[in-house]
């Protein structure tokens, strides 16, 4: 069990792409709920859902495809357990010229790098996808 949680939750998505799989589960947990919710909205998954087996809860992703090609290009975990990053509103990473999303955490939530910049609040780097 890799003691980075968000890294295991993109390598599973990356890994499941790479094989064409339709489904992803992974443990579940209240922010990678929130991260798998901001992907669904933002169109990288197509649906996110929650089940239970015995007393342990996960989380199933059903990952979005165009004619056999995954709609996540590429995912990348920034900050990472023995380095965090910070960014203020103003410093905000854009990705691929605005094509793609960074991830941040946030006082107000998990936020897309467009939606934490409209609220003027920065906060942890948590990945960028396109």
């Amino acid at each position: 069990m890799s003691l980075d949680q968000i890294a295991d939750m993109l390598t599973r998505i990356r890994n499941a792409q790479c094989k064409g799989k339709l489904d992803v589960a992974m443990p579940a947990s209240n922010f990678k709920l929130a991260l798998s919710t901001l992907l669904c909205e933002n169109g990288y998954v197509e649906q996110v859902s929650i089940f239970s087996e015995g007393n342990k809860k996960y989380i199933r992703l059903r990952l979005k495809y165009t004619d056999s090609v995954p709609a996540i290009k590429a995912i990348k975990r920034v900050s990472k357990q023995g380095q965090r990053i910070y960014v203020g509103c103003g410093e905000i990473p854009w990705v691929k010229n605005g094509f793609g999303i960074a991830v941040i955490s946030t006082s107000k939530g998990v936020l897309t790098d467009k939606q934490a910049r409209k609220f003027g609040v920065g906060g942890e780097v948590i990945c960028e996808l396109w």
